[in-house]
């Protein structure tokens, strides 16, 4: 993916949000925490090959097969348990909420 794309898909997520209703803080802080578990997982893999602080059981891969509520809770859950980590990630996550109600858009991202 290029960047203009990156960026395209970035703003085009950022007006969705907005256009639900959720404020420019609000959607800045998910958009924030979607991409940390996006980058954490593509430094997983080649040519990085980084080991993550990330529970496998809340990083990215354990996000993407799920839809619906299924993926609203989970992604839900995933903000709350990494709040709780030691070290940075848990000072990343602190306090963090899921403030996408429709999962189809939190699907799409």
């Amino acid at each position: 993916m290029s960047t203009n794309q990156i960026v395209s898909k970035v703003w085009s997520f950022c007006n969705t949000l907005r256009d639900d209703g959720v404020g420019y803080g609000d959607y800045l802080e998910q958009l924030t925490y979607l991409l940390f578990l996006k980058m954490a997982d593509e430094y997983t893999r080649a040519p990085y090959n980084r080991t993550m602080p990330i529970p496998a059981a809340y990083n990215w891969q354990s996000l993407t097969p799920l839809r619906g509520a299924e993926l609203e809770v989970h992604y839900s859950t995933t903000l709350r348990e990494l709040g709780k980590e030691k070290g940075i990630l848990g000072q990343i996550f602190t306090k963090s909420q899921n403030k996408i109600q429709d999962p189809a858009k939190l699907y799409n991202w």
